[in-house]
C-alpha cells in the first residue's frame, strides 16, 4: 500500500501559519521589552547577593539588603500618576513609551553607578544605588505591563504577548543569573554590572520603535478631559477609581483573589536570596553555575513558559495556577538536595532544570491570570495593584532569609540549615494552592448555576 503524503506547499503553509503570530512586530517588541523588564530584577536581588557573598558579606546583611526590592511591591502607589500624567522630557513619545524611556535610562545609569561604587565604599551607598534601580525598574514594569495589556487586540493576542513577555523576561533572568557569573569570574563584578547597565539600551531601542496603544490612550485622554488629574474628581478617579472598578466587577471574591495572588510566589521569593550563597558555600564555581543555568536552565525555562502558556489556554487559568503552584513548591524544596550532595553535577543539573521549569510555568500562569482581571482605562494601576499584591509579602519575608539560615545553623550546622530552609520555603506555597482550588470550585459552581 502506498502512502499519500501531503503536498510540500501545504505543510509549508501550515508551518508559516503556526509561526506567523510570533513574528508580528508587536510580539517581537514585547519580547525585547520583556528582556528589558527582567534585566534589572536580579541585579538588585539574588545576583547582588552573590557579589556580596564573594566580598565576604554576612548572610543576614545580604538578606536585609534584598529589601530594596520592596519597591516592586509598592508600585501601585505611584501607578495612578503613570496612568494619567505624561513623563517629563519624554512626553512626546506617548503616555506609555515616554515613561518606558525615562525609566530605562535611569536604570542603565544607576547600574553603572553601582559598578563605580562597588562594595569598597560601604553597603549604604551601594544599597542606595540599588534602590534607585529597583524604583526605576518597578516604574518600567508598570508601563510595560500596561502596554502589553492595552496593545492586545483580543484575549488570544494577550496570551501571546504575555508568553512573549515571559520569554524575554526569562532570557534576561538567565543573563543576570548565569552569564553574568561567567563574566564576573573573568572580568570582575564591577565591569560586569557596567556592561549590563549599557544593555538597557536594547530596551530603549524597542521603546522608540514600539507603537503607542491608541485605543487605551483615547480612553485615558477622555477621562483626563472630563476630570483633569489635578482636580479633586480627577484625583479620586485616578487613585480610587481603579480599586472601585476592580471590586465592582469581582465582588467579595476580589479579596480571595488578592489573598491567593499574594501568597502564590512566596516560595520563589523566600528562597531567592539564599540560592547563590548556597552555591558559593558548597564550592560550585561561578563558571559551573553560569554554564548550567545558561544551557539547561534556559531550555527548561522556555519549556516551562511554553507548557504553562499552552496549559492556561487549553485548560484555563485556574488549572494552570494550581499545577504551577505544585511544580513551584516541588522545585524550591528540591534545593534541599544540594547542601549534602555538594558539586554532584547530575543532581545540580536536575535541580536547575526543575527550578527553571516550575518557576516559568507558574510565572506565565500568574501573569496571564492577572492580565485578564484588568479594566481598560485603569490598566496600569490595576495591574500594578495585582503585581504588587503578589510581591509584597515575599519581598518582606525574604529579607529575613539570611537570618533564618544563620539562626538554624547555630543548632543544626550550615548545610542542614540550608536544607531545612529550602524545604520550608517549598511548603509555604501550599496555602496559595488551596485558595486557588477554592476559587476554581467557586467558578465551577457559578457556571453550573447559570447553565
Amino acid at each position: 500500500m502506498s502512502v499519500v503524503r501531503a503536498p510540500q506547499w501545504h505543510r509549508s503553509s501550515r508551518w508559516k501559519e503556526t509561526i506567523q503570530p510570533y513574528t508580528r512586530p508587536r510580539t517581537l517588541t514585547m519580547l525585547v521589552l520583556g528582556f528589558s523588564s527582567g534585566l534589572p530584577f536580579l541585579l538588585v536581588g539574588n545576583t547582588l547577593g552573590y557579589w556580596l557573598r564573594d566580598e565576604g558579606t554576612t548572610l543576614a546583611a545580604i538578606g536585609f539588603l534584598s529589601w530594596v526590592g520592596i519597591a516592586y511591591s509598592l508600585k501601585f502607589l505611584w501607578a495612578p500618576i503613570i496612568d494619567r500624567v505624561r513623563a517629563p522630557f519624554f512626553g512626546r513619545l506617548g503616555r506609555r513609551r515616554g515613561w518606558m524611556a525615562l525609566a530605562q535610562i535611569v536604570i542603565g545609569a544607576a547600574l553603572i553607578v553601582m559598578s563605580m561604587i562597588g562594595t569598597s565604599s560601604g553597603l549604604v551607598l551601594l544599597g542606595a544605588a540599588a534602590l534607585v534601580v529597583a524604583f526605576a525598574s518597578a516604574t518600567q514594569d508598570i508601563v510595560i505591563d500596561a502596554w502589553r495589556i492595552e496593545s492586545a487586540a483580543s484575549g488570544e493576542e494577550l496570551g501571546l504577548l504575555s508568553s512573549a513577555y515571559q520569554f524575554g523576561y526569562r532570557v534576561a533572568l538567565i543573563a543576570t543569573d548565569a552569564i553574568i557569573l561567567v563574566a564576573a569570574n573573568h572580568l570582575g563584578w564591577r565591569p560586569s554590572y557596567a556592561a549590563y547597565g549599557l544593555l538597557m539600551a536594547i530596551g530603549l531601542a524597542a521603546t522608540i520603535f514600539a507603537a503607542e496603544p491608541a485605543k487605551a490612550d483615547a480612553v485615558i485622554e477622555a477621562k483626563t478631559e472630563a476630570a483633569p488629574f489635578t482636580s479633586l474628581r480627577g484625583l479620586y478617579d485616578a487613585i480610587v477609581g481603579p480599586f472601585v472598578a476592580f471590586f465592582r466587577v469581582h465582588g467579595w471574591l476580589a479579596l480571595l483573589m488578592l489573598a491567593a495572588i499574594s501568597l502564590y510566589r512566596l516560595p520563589d521569593f523566600l528562597m531567592g536570596p539564599m540560592a547563590n550563597p548556597l552555591y558559593h558555600d558548597i564550592g560550585l564555581s561561578k563558571d559551573v553555575v553560569g554554564s548550567v543555568r545558561g544551557t539547561i536552565g534556559l531550555i527548561a525555562s522556555f519549556a516551562g513558559i511554553a507548557v504553562g502558556g499552552f496549559w492556561a489556554l487549553r485548560f484555563g487559568f485556574m488549572s494552570a495556577l494550581i499545577v504551577g503552584g505544585v511544580l513551584q513548591a516541588i522545585a524550591v524544596a528540591s534545593f534541599a538536595l544540594l547542601p549534602h550532595t555538594g558539586a554532584n553535577m547530575p543532581i545540580f543539573v536536575g535541580v536547575m532544570a526543575a527550578d527553571n521549569f516550575g518557576i516559568s510555568f507558574a510565572g506565565v500562569a500568574l501573569v496571564s491570570y492577572m492580565s485578564s482581571l484588568t479594566t481598560l482605562g485603569y490598566t496600569a494601576t490595576q495591574y500594578a495593584l495585582l503585581s504588587s499584591t503578589y510581591a509584597w509579602a515575599g519581598k518582606i519575608l525574604k529579607g529575613f532569609s539570611g537570618a533564618i539560615v544563620e539562626g538554624l545553623s547555630a543548632s543544626h550546622g550550615l548545610m542542614d540549615a540550608y536544607a531545612i530552609f529550602f524545604v520550608c520555603a517549598g511548603l509555604i506555597g501550599i496555602p496559595a494552592i488551596l485558595l486557588f482550588l477554592l476559587l476554581s470550585a467557586r467558578q465551577r459552581g457559578e457556571r453550573q448555576s447559570t447553565a
